[in-house]
């Protein structure tokens, strides 16, 4: 592989990424999906405190930083652009290459658009088609940058081998021969999925993901390879020790096949050597699906490393000593099945009604546990573990359900659940409809990527009691907001559970519960799911419940749009009013001595004296003012001594001419328009006029 063909990216300083580079470490913390201090800071605009946190990651070893603005309530092009610039002006963070993160195509180019450097876009996929595909290719080619390319297509997100290397060979070739992309700066992400979750279908996600990258290294020349690492401990989130491990061990075997970069939290590894081994045998076991058991061998022995200790026997059945409703309880959290038939059978024999036991003692139960799983006390698989107990305990009630409903159905709600249009992850609904299932909904599942006529005809068709959205990635949140105003219209009457990594309460109620008058509720987690379901339906507390959620997002909305009222915004019509007032009638314009562009070369020497110096100390952690810091108290000495090893080496440069100094000025005729845009005039006559959008500072000034 010649030199050339290397993957080149660049902040102020180049990184290249040869085989030598072994791996090159995305810091995570600069994403609003996945630090909530930083998205605080970015929705409170405290910029100065953000950029501490991506000091923090270049500090802490980050080679690439990855930038992602995708959050409901934010502005994501203004954010993204505000932050990109004030990287620029910071030589310690800007001297490391920048990622591009967001799922909305403006964000990116707003991004692309001021980005310092050679950057990285992610991502682009084939799930919109080969046209929109082959038209982002285009435009971030011509921005210069590399780009990560996601397993995606038109049919969805690849979850097995195979399905990854057709996605990953379909779009090598698109780029390469159609786009004629440089192969070097295409980086694929052949999709990062949890393991250990408890569900057949994820114990080949890691190995997956060994093999896919081996191939794509082997049969598509000069790609890489990326990923989001952190994805695959998910079900073990609250648990450091073990996710440590699972990232290393994940990361050892990712690298042997080839793996080039990820997003990571370096506080979240450990040193795979240092990793206990009994430890790392459970966690490659799970890894490397070794084992059948491998996903509860490794869920046992997780316990050890929270600090638990293991009872004797005698301990382990003092809970048999509690009441029926201890009992049950406790088989839900523990996911124990062994006694539940004998203790459902028990609250059966108290009650008046079989299903009281499913609504009353059960769900007391899976209310502890969403509780648990919600404050991070409960693992993802746990959870599955709870689910498969209290279907068992619903199996054994059903005959009696049966008896006893008077012709009534013995269903306790029929729910469609669909991944919005647009989105192609199901993990989380997937894991929602294994539980609503185990507490006797019947589930209509549409699957991903589902088009919102579709779903409002298969609700209507079905004759569901809820509507269950999904979303992973920030469109999909306007894809929620148009179905419910697409709902409404229609004046349908069927509440909806909105659920995913990105949705919020906040988003729910400012954004989608506006546009529906029936309840809009947000859910934000599996486990919780059985309780607002049942809520939203029970003759007893649905209408109440209803009210409750609406009182409470009429609140949570009028508390948000009066914080952005406290800011004493200008109406646009005031603003403008404050704008420099030029007399033009007593002005006369020099005419310039010429129009058009020129290209300027200046001898280096004559730059010396218009150098600010205080970005160069600042680069080497020696922080104040040019010229005051040659003689600061603290740091003066040094700064001293660094100042002249520059000036003998900046001297080098300019008599032995390492670099030359060019640039292209223009100037051209140019008027204001619409109150607050310019109008530029090339000089070329093929060429169009060119308004700038400048908008009007509407900020109230004390």
């Amino acid at each position: 592989m010649s030199e050339t063909k290397y993957l080149k990216l660049s902040g102020l300083e180049p990184l290249i990424v040869t085989p030598e580079s072994n791996f090159i470490n995305v810091g995570e913390r600069t994403n609003v999906t996945g630090s909530r201090k930083f998205l605080r800071l970015i929705k409170e605009e405290k910029y100065e405190e953000a950029l501490d946190i991506a000091r923090n990651q270049v500090e802490g070893g980050a080679q690439i930083i990855d930038v992602n603005m995708d959050e409901g309530m934010l502005d994501g092009v203004y954010a993204m652009t505000k932050f990109l610039n004030l990287i620029a002006a910071e030589p310690d963070i800007a001297r490391v290459p920048v990622m591009i993160d967001s799922s909305k195509w403006e964000i990116i180019e707003a991004g692309l658009k001021v980005v310092q450097g050679k950057g990285v876009v992610n991502s682009i996929s084939l799930k919109e088609g080969e046209a929109a595909f082959v038209h982002h290719a285009k435009l971030i080619k011509r921005y210069g940058a590399a780009v990560i390319v996601m397993a995606f297509d038109e049919n969805g997100q690849a979850d097995n081998y195979e399905r990854r290397i057709e996605i990953c060979k379909r779009s090598y070739d698109i780029l390469v021969n159609e786009v004629h992309f440089p192969a070097e700066d295409i980086i694929f992400d052949p999709n990062i999925f949890p393991v250990a979750t408890g569900m057949e279908e994820h114990k080949l996600n890691a190995l997956d993901f060994f093999r896919a990258t081996k191939w794509i290294r082997e049969n598509l020349p000069y790609a890489g390879v990326s990923g989001g690492v952190s994805n695959v401990s998910f079900s073990f989130r609250g648990n450091d020790k073990v996710r440590e491990a699972m990232h290393s061990a994940f990361l050892y075997h990712a690298i042997k096949n080839g793996m080039t970069m990820g997003i990571v939290n370096p506080e979240m590894l450990e040193i795979y050597d240092e990793i206990d081994k009994n430890l790392l045998e459970h966690v490659e076991d799970v890894l490397l699906n070794r084992r059948e058991d491998a996903t509860e061998r490794l869920l046992d022995l997780a316990e050890s490393f929270k600090g638990d200790f293991k009872a004797n026997e005698k301990a382990i059945q003092e809970w048999r000593n509690g009441s029926v409703q201890e009992r049950l309880t406790h088989s839900l959290v523990k996911g124990i099945d062994e006694f539940i038939e004998i203790d459902v059978e028990e609250a059966r024999a108290t009650s008046d009604k079989a299903i009281d036991v499913i609504e009353i003692n059960l769900m007391a139960g899976m209310n502890v546990v969403g509780d648990l799983f919600g404050s991070g006390k409960m693992f993802l698989p746990q959870v599955v573990k709870s689910a498969r107990v209290m279907k068992k305990a619903v199996a054994y009630l059903l005959p009696y359900i049966e008896a006893q409903k008077d012709g009534k159905s013995s269903s306790a709600g029929k729910v469609l659940m669909a991944t919005v249009k647009g989105d192609v992850h199901d993990i989380g609904k997937n894991i929602v409809a294994v539980v609503l299932g185990c507490n006797n909904f019947e589930i209509i599942d549409l699957g991903v990527m589902v088009p919102p006529e579709k779903i409002i005809q298969s609700a209507l068709e079905h004759n569901v009691d809820i509507i269950g959205l999904s979303g992973l990635i920030t469109p999909s949140l306007d894809e929620m907001v148009y179905l419910a105003k697409e709902m409404d219209k229609l004046n349908i009457k069927i509440p909806i559970m909105i659920g995913g990594a990105t949705t919020s309460r906040a988003h729910t109620a400012v954004k989608i519960a506006p546009e529906y008058k029936e309840t809009v509720v947000h859910v934000n987690d599996a486990s919780r799911a059985v309780t607002v379901a049942s809520n939203l339906l029970q003759a007893e507390t649905k209408v109440v419940y209803a009210k409750t959620v609406r009182d409470e997002y009429d609140k949570l909305r009028e508390g948000y749009l009066n914080r952005s009222r406290d800011k004493n915004y200008l109406s646009i019509e005031d603003a403008r009013k404050n704008k420099l007032k030029l007399d033009w009638d007593n002005f006369q314009p020099v005419k310039p001595n010429f129009i058009g562009t020129k290209t300027v070369a200046v001898e280096l020497s004559e730059l010396i004296d218009f150098i600010d110096w205080t970005p160069f100390f600042s680069s080497w952690e020696l922080y104040g003012k040019y010229p005051a810091i040659l003689t600061d108290e603290v740091v003066g000495e040094q700064a001293t001594s660094l100042f002249a090893d520059a000036q003998k080496m900046l001297q080098q440069i300019v008599s032995e001419k390492w670099l030359t100094a060019k640039g292209i000025l223009g100037i051209f005729p140019a008027n204001t328009i619409n109150d607050d845009d310019i109008l530029v005039q090339p000089t070329t006559d093929n060429r169009q006029p060119i308004t700038f959008l400048t908008l009007r500072q509407q900020s109230q000034k004390t």
